[in-house]
């Protein structure tokens, strides 16, 4: 008994980065020291379940780390299609909660396939592309575009912006990666203004308030203006030092909204001021930098893709959250990694980081 509790500590202490371990779990405590902050001082229940959810999320963290490459690779294709398929079930059979249709019943529980999605498609696209290493042209990349764009599709059509941003950035950060060249990127881009009518026309009136607020806040300061007024103003009555943790007027006098969630960041800021949030973003860059070191020696194309793509996921979540509380992004409901409150999210984020420690030490090559 005891010999094998050592065998499974030492097999389980193998397969850690403690590099990527010690930053998550300073962010990690940042979040519950945050979210204790703006529940005003404590609230019991919030606290002790994102307790359990840290506690889950560990947990799934070390199990996937023990997960060679090679083995993830096979649940690439059934995992983009389970997840696909709910998807469509949510298009037909959703919940519908605060106007948007994104959730799954299933009896006792609900969940949100689109959050299965956002580690289900690098996945797919890291193994499409591993299989097509030794020839990889333009029939590729459409395919690729096409293995990206149908799930986004169905997202947005929920309508879930922010989550179709996440799915969208997993994506493209594979394919960019796997070689895409520039002019393609640029044609992308130019084709993306030619089509911004369209894609404005095919908005909900609240996203298009959400846009047009970004410029002008004090056009609209008491409905979609609100958010982006009261969380600046708390980012810069924070000034260089912030008020001290548990003194952020603005959160505990309740003008910041959802202020242990998407706003997490106002709360931050406004009692560790500019010091104390350009660390946080300079923990952010090490994440992302320590993800990209990860793929870089990575054996094998799969496993360099997927490294790659969840590392940059992992800033985009912190910039897009960071851009939006910040007033310089459209608010689009994305959380703060590690710091916001709510356990699917930590969860999915978890894994992904124990697919970056099963990249860095699983040093066997994956099988074609």
């Amino acid at each position: 008994m005891i010999l094998s509790v050592k065998y499974w500590l030492t097999r389980i202490r193998a397969h850690l980065d403690l590099p990527l371990l010690i930053i998550v779990l300073i962010l990690m405590t940042a979040g519950m020291a945050t979210i204790y902050s703006a529940t005003y001082a404590g609230d019991a229940s919030r606290l002790s379940n994102q307790a359990v959810s840290m506690i889950l999320a560990l947990m799934v963290m070390l199990a996937v780390a023990q997960v060679a490459p090679q083995h993830l690779m096979r649940f690439a294709v059934p995992l983009y299609l389970f997840a696909l398929a709910l998807l469509i079930c949510v298009a037909f059979f959703g919940v519908v909660v605060n106007g948007s249709r994104r959730w799954l019943s299933l009896g006792v529980i609900r969940i949100q396939p689109s959050e299965i999605m956002k580690i289900a498609m690098p996945l797919m696209l890291a193994w499409y592309f591993h299989k097509r290493e030794a020839l990889i042209n333009a029939k590729t990349f459409t395919v690729a575009a096409l293995i990206l764009l149908i799930p986004i599709a169905f997202i947005l059509k929920q309508p879930d912006l922010g989550t179709s941003i996440l799915v969208g950035a997993a994506g493209f950060f594979v394919i960019f990666f796997a070689g895409l060249p520039w002019k393609a990127m640029l044609g992308l881009a130019v084709s993306a203004v030619a089509a911004f009518p369209f894609l404005w026309d095919g908005l909900h009136d609240y996203q298009r308030r959400r846009i047009l607020t970004l410029f002008d806040p004090t056009s609209d300061p008491l409905n979609a203006g609100y958010h982006i007024i009261q969380s600046t103003i708390a980012i810069g009555s924070g000034g260089t030092f912030g008020k001290g943790w548990l003194n952020g007027t603005q959160a505990h006098l309740k003008f910041i909204p959802e202020k242990h969630t998407d706003f997490i960041f106002a709360v931050f800021a406004e009692e560790w001021g500019l010091v104390g949030s350009a660390f946080l973003i300079f923990l952010f860059i090490c994440l992302a930098g320590r993800g990209l070191m990860i793929a870089a020696a990575a054996p094998s194309l799969f496993s360099r893709l997927l490294a790659a793509s969840i590392a940059m996921v992992l800033f985009t979540y912190a910039f897009v959250n960071m851009g939006m509380v910040s007033g310089i992004l459209p608010v689009v409901g994305v959380p703060l990694p590690f710091i916001s409150y709510g356990g699917t999210a930590l969860v999915t984020l978890m894994l992904g980081v124990g697919i970056l420690m099963s990249v860095h030490t699983h040093r066997v090559l994956v099988k074609k």
